[in-house]
């Protein structure tokens, strides 16, 4: 399903190209962690990791 999703996101002539970023956080109150999917442009993939998008 993410391979199909990403190939909709590339447009011809563009030159953008997309990935998908998991992070993951941990609840301080239960210990639980959750997960985070997002798709980004490869330029701000730093910034998504960082949690600044």
């Amino acid at each position: 399903m993410a391979k199909k999703v990403v190939a909709t996101l590339k447009v011809a002539g563009k030159g953008k190209e997309f990935s998908k970023v998991i992070t993951m956080s941990k609840s301080p109150r239960t210990g639980a962690y959750s997960f985070k999917e997002q798709i980004v442009a490869n330029d701000f993939i730093k910034d998504a990791i960082a949690g600044k998008q």
